[in-house]
């Protein structure tokens, strides 16, 4: 399995913005997706951006408009630009990868390796 880290995440005032990255190396499928969720105490896992093996993308209701996912040409590491921060959007956040799979996806048993998280907290 291989092991996905994330960093930029931190603390920032109400309409800051953030960068997170996700280091994601070693995948040799010839197709994979990934995403970004978070995750606040007390309230469930939320798919908040996730791109396709072709450069498709898709975001939650929540972000769109502020948030922009996309990855590096060898698709190795995964960004998320993050804009217009609200306190919302305080969470954990977590990039996702699943190999052989092409189409971007939102819900979260549709991935099967994870990073450990980086937090994010946007105070008012």
């Amino acid at each position: 399995q291989v092991q996905l880290t994330e960093s930029g995440g931190g603390s920032v005032q109400t309409g800051g913005s953030l960068r997170l990255s996700c280091s994601a190396p070693g995948y040799t499928d010839s197709a994979w997706r990934m995403g970004w969720f978070r995750q606040s105490p007390g309230k469930e896992r939320e798919g908040v951006a996730s791109i396709g093996n072709y450069g498709e993308t898709t975001y939650a209701d929540s972000v769109k408009g502020r948030f922009t996912i996309s990855r590096d040409g060898a698709k190795t590491t995964l960004y998320l630009q993050m804009n217009s921060l609200v306190p919302e959007d305080t969470a954990m956040y977590y990039c996702a990868v699943r190999p052989g799979r092409k189409w971007p996806s939102l819900v979260g048993t549709e991935y099967t390796d994870w990073g450990q998280g980086t937090q994010v907290t946007v105070s008012s």
